[in-house]
This record gives structure tokens, C-alpha cells and sequence, in this order.
């Protein structure tokens, strides 16, 4: 495999600004541009027979958007099945082969990008369009005001997923563009939903208790307006036909004036990008786009418009902000990641919300990308930037979208989707010194100009990666041994099983002892060279013999004297990865 080109190192200044701390222009570190060969570059285009360059990750399998169905949006997984929300209602794809994934259920029922994610038995769903309606028609509503109409968070009843049975949900004022499963250590019996509206706000005559106000740069301390507000709802699982909002915390207020809106404000078609255009969207924090939560450690990453938060969730019904950040490169918090051990985390920048040629290759790298920071007392502390490395066309839409952890040990790697961009796969151990590993790209869905298509969300679940393809469809993929990933690092991945999985929702992913886990310490140190040659080949001998010995049924004395003998002639010190893997492993067969 051809590495990817080495980030550049940019220069890094801070100031403070609206409440938050501001990022530079020309802060730390950013991708270099794609080398002119790399194989991304020039793909021929097409709806389904697009040209495909890959590397470190394999196209299994691509089912196409079922009959009556537009505009695939977010994922999230229950056991062997994959829910894909879209603009038309949810599928469910039965992913227990993921080589050769089945359409199980196509559920109708519009109302906006519909992102889905699963509790147990509950799936919840985000409706913000008005043509939202409460039976889930496709009539649509009418005017201003329709009782009728839905907008907020739809739950339905899955104890059969073939069968999806809607419960009452839960209506707010600007309806649901995305939300968020944040449950307490503490309450096993609620769950509560984070939700976000962006959308207009709706008439009181409609749904009591929503209040319109106009977005300005003048501190706000009055009325009760929808804006500035995210909305908490507590779903109690004996009842979950009883969901209601049970605050409305102002999480942007300025804790000295008492403003509603303490942070960015910018307002349209005021101030220019430094790609010397309007900001598009604009970065006005009156709501978040997309929050993750990590309710192990009692943290939320908050994606909000015109700032990256970080958010003490101890109290889930009363969420406590403690730090704020912006940046002039960035046009929209879209939406944030943890690292594995909510030790960083990664924040992505929708610059031209999605639908725009957002990564040619007259654009810097900081523009439309990741920022990364660390996670340092309780402040975010920015790292560098991270763009997908290989420029793309005019008739293409790329920009930083939804990813997730691949569990691999001792390594922070990010799967995530960049639209018409593909999927880049990359490696942030070192947050300053990000480095794409994998990929893999079409060519444009129609050259001759753009359409909207791509990667919305790619995810790795259970030891896949699976996509939602705005306009192809379905995909699932698997990684590939390189130069960048070996096999044990891929099987050790693929040793994390997890029964329910929503991306906005985070907790600490642990290895259990194994010799993929050893493996995988051993192949992180010949990569690094921590090894010598000498040394790896003894390691890899005696843990060859250790797991035969294993797999024969021989006893655990025999197993654990080869271990011993790995350790011995690794020369490594005793707290080091390889040997502690090899300890914990050898643990296992005292």
C-alpha cells in the first residue's frame, strides 16, 4: 500500500472571543494535498457503475435504496441488523453475513433526514420537515398551523423489527434534526434524548410554548425564546408511551452577562470565510447540529454551529457547559467523536452544508475538515486538522461527515464518510499528527455536474464497516492487511461485539486478553521500531507456539512457559504494551 502524504506543520495561536476560546487561522497542523497519482484522482463516474479506488479496505457488497425510498441519511445497529434512516422512513438490513447483507423491512414514514438510533426496544427517530405527520402519511400537512403534523422525535416499538409499532412520541418547537441516547449509571430506569432542532420555529397555536426570536448580535436576557436551547426529553422504559421534555438547558449563555446567546452570532451574509465567501452555513450558535455523548466519564461533545462545546452530562436532565471553542476555518460544528478512551476528541466542519465541492484542490486543508483536540483539565486544547488527502472534483459534494472508533488496541483510528469524497480511515494516536491509513472512493454519481450522493455515515460495527450512500444505497466493507493495519489489528478489532450501536452515543470500548490483542501490541512495535528484527521473530515464534498449544487442548503450563518465553526474549521492559498484552494474556490461563 502507498502511504499517504506526511501533515504539514502550520503554526498555532489563541485567542478569547465570545465566551470561547478562539482558534487561528493557520493553527496547527493539516493534510497535505493528495500526491497527482494517487489513484482517487480522475475516477470515472456513474449512478452504479462508478470506477472505485480503494486501498486498505474492501467493497463488499452495495444493495441499492429500496422503491419509493430518497436520500439515505444515519445508521445505527441491534444485534445482526443495520436501521438506515432516510427521508422516507427507516430500513432494515439483516447484516449477520456481512458480506451479502438482506433488505428486511422498508418502513414508510417522511418528515426530514429521519436519524435513527435504538435503546432495547425503542427506536427513535428525528422528524423535522413539516410534512412530518403524526400517522407517518405521505399526504404531507398544510399551512402554518396542522394538527396533524409531526415534528420532533418519533419512538417506535421494535420488539419486532419486522413489525415496527410507533408509540406516542414527543413534539418540540423546532422540530428534530438530529438527537442523541444519553443514559445515567445511576437511572436504569430512563434513558434521555438530546435533541436538536435548526429548523424554523414553530407557531404557539401550533404547539404551545415555542417563541420565535430574531437572530442578533445584541445579548438576549428576555422572554423564553426557542433559540439558545437544546431540549432534554426522558423516555421512562416501562412507559416509554410517556417520553416528555423535562428541560430546556440554555448551554450557550454567557455566564457573566446572562445572555441567551453568550457565543457565536454571527449573522448571514455579514462576514466572509477566508476562502473569501460568505460563511455557508453560517456560524450562528442558537442550537447544536449534533451532539455525542460519553456518559462513562460524564461528558458530551456538543457539534453547535458556530462552536465546538464540551459538556458535563453527570446530571443528564441539567447539562452543565465548561468549555467552549471556535475557529475562523470552520463554518458549522456538525458533529463530534470521542476517542476511545474520552481522552480527545474530533469535531468536523460541514462547510457548505453537505451539498457543496467542498474538497478541490484549490482549498486548504483546514477548511472543511476535522479539528482535533485533546481533552486536557476540563479544556479542549486543539491539536491539529485532519482533511480527507485526495482532492476531488467540482461535480463531487465532500466535506468532513459522520464516522466512528475502530476499536483497535493501543491505536485511536476514525472510520468516516465524506460524501462524495468516499471513506478515509485514519489514524489520530497522535492527535498533532493525524495520518490516513485506508480509503475508498467512486467516481462522481453524474460528471457532468453535481448530485447529491456519497457517504453519510460509515460506521464500524461489529467488525464491518457499514455505510449509508445518500443516493446509491447500503454498503458494507472490511479492512485489509497493510502497511497500516496488520491482521492481528484487525481481528482484535473485530473481538468487540456490542449489542446496540449508536455513534452518538459513546463508552469505553475494552479488549479482552487474546493473541490477536498480543499480536497486535507486537505489530505496533515492529512498526514503530521498538523491536529489532531479532527480537520480533522470537516474540512471534514463541506466541505462535503459545496459541497452537492452545488451539490442541495442550495444558496451561505448556501454554503459559511459551508466553514466558515471548516475554523473555522481547528485551522489552516490564511496563511495556507488548509485554503487559502478553502478562494479561497469560493471566487468563492461571
Amino acid at each position: 500500500m502507498r502511504s499517504s502524504p506526511r501533515p504539514v506543520p502550520w503554526r498555532r495561536r489563541a485567542l478569547a472571543a465570545s465566551g470561547a476560546v478562539l482558534l487561528g487561522a493557520s493553527l496547527v497542523t493539516a493534510t497535505a494535498a493528495a500526491a497527482e497519482d494517487d489513484p482517487r484522482v480522475g475516477l470515472g463516474g456513474g449512478l452504479y457503475d462508478a470506477e472505485i479506488a480503494a486501498s486498505g479496505v474492501e467493497l463488499l457488497e452495495s444493495l441499492p435504496i429500496p422503491a419509493g425510498f430518497v436520500i439515505n441519511s444515519d445508521l445505527a445497529f441491534t444485534g445482526d441488523k443495520a436501521v438506515v434512516g432516510s427521508f422516507s422512513g427507516f430500513q432494515v438490513f439483516d447484516i449477520s453475513d456481512p458480506a451479502a447483507p438482506v433488505l428486511e423491512t422498508a418502513f414508510v414514514c417522511p418528515g426530514g433526514q429521519g436519524d435513527v438510533s435504538i435503546h432495547g426496544d425503542l427506536l427513535f427517530m428525528s422528524v423535522e420537515a413539516t410534512n412530518g405527520r403524526v400517522d407517518c402519511g405521505t399526504q404531507g400537512t398544510s399551512g402554518s398551523v396542522d394538527p396533524e403534523r409531526f415534528r420532533g422525535v418519533r419512538i417506535f416499538d421494535i420488539s419486532d423489527l419486522s413489525n415496527p409499532v410507533q408509540l406516542p412520541g414527543v413534539q418540540t418547537c423546532r422540530g428534530s434534526h438530529t438527537h442523541t441516547i444519553v443514559t445515567d449509571p445511576d437511572d436504569a430506569d430512563n434513558v434521555y434524548i438530546y435533541n436538536s432542532g435548526t429548523s424554523n420555529v414553530r407557531s404557539p397555536l401550533e404547539l404551545e410554548g415555542c417563541e420565535n426570536a430574531a437572530l442578533t448580535t445584541e445579548p438576549v436576557t428576555e422572554g423564553n425564546p426557542t433559540q439558545w436551547r437544546i431540549d432534554v426529553i426522558q423516555v421512562p422504559l416501562a412507559a416509554p408511551e410517556t417520553a416528555a421534555i423535562v428541560s430546556q438547558p440554555r448551554i450557550f449563555t454567557d455566564v457573566e452577562t446572562g445572555a441567551y446567546n453568550g457565543l457565536q452570532n454571527t449573522l448571514p451574509g455579514t462576514q466572509l470565510h477566508p476562502s473569501g465567501s460568505f460563511y455557508g452555513p453560517t456560524p450562528n450558535t442558537n442550537t447544536c447540529h449534533d451532539v455525542t455523548a460519553f456518559p462513562e466519564i460524564g461528558l458530551l461533545a456538543g457539534a453547535c454551529q458556530g462552536n465546538g462545546l464540551l459538556v458535563d452530562i453527570s446530571d443528564p436532565v441539567n447539562p452543565v457547559r465548561i468549555d467552549a471553542v471556535a475557529d475562523p476555518n470552520f463554518s458549522y460544528w456538525h458533529s463530534a467523536t470521542f476517542s476511545n478512551d474520552g481522552s480527545k476528541v474530533i469535531f468536523t466542519d460541514e462547510w457548505g452544508g453537505g451539498t457543496g465541492a467542498r474538497c478541490l484542490a484549490t482549498h486548504e486543508p483546514s477548511w472543511g475538515a476535522n479539528a482535533l483536540f485533546d481533552i486536557v483539565g476540563g479544556e479542549l486544547e486543539f491539536a491539529s486538522y485532519y482533511k480527507l488527502p485526495a482532492a476531488q472534483t467540482t461535480a463531487e459534494n465532500c466535506v468532513a461527515h459522520n464516522g466512528s472508533i475502530i476499536p483497535v488496541p493501543g491505536r485511536d483510528i476514525m472510520v468516516q464518510a465524506w460524501y462524495q469524497g468516499g471513506v478515509s480511515i485514519f489514524d489520530f494516536t497522535d492527535t498533532a499528527n493525524p495520518v490516513e491509513i485506508a480509503y475508498l472512493d467512486r467516481g462522481p454519481i453524474n460528471p457532468a455536474g453535481l448530485v447529491l450522493g456519497g457517504y453519510w455515515s460509515t460506521y464500524w460495527y461489529n467488525g464491518n464497516v457499514l455505510g449509508s450512500e445518500i443516493a446509491r444505497g447500503f454498503d458494507s466493507l472490511a479492512l485489509g492487511e497493510s502497511d497500516w493495519m496488520s491482521a492481528n489489528e484487525i481481528a482484535a478489532a473485530g473481538e468487540i461485539e456490542l449489542d446496540v450501536f449508536n455513534a452518538q452515543t459513546q463508552g469505553m470500548l475494552v479488549h479482552a486478553p487474546s493473541f490477536a490483542v498480543a499480536g497486535s501490541y507486537v505489530d505496533q512495535a515492529e512498526r514503530s521500531g521498538d523491536l529489532e528484527a531479532k527480537q520480533l521473530a522470537q516474540v512471534r515464534k514463541h506466541l505462535a507456539e503459545a496459541a497452537a498449544l492452545e488451539a490442541d487442548g495442550s495444558s496451561s503450563k505448556a501454554v503459559i512457559a511459551q508466553l514466558d518465553n515471548a516475554i523473555k526474549k522481547s528485551g522489552a521492559s516490564s511496563d511495556s504494551a507488548v509485554v503487559q498484552a502478553i502478562l494479561d494474556l497469560k493471566a487468563t490461563f492461571s
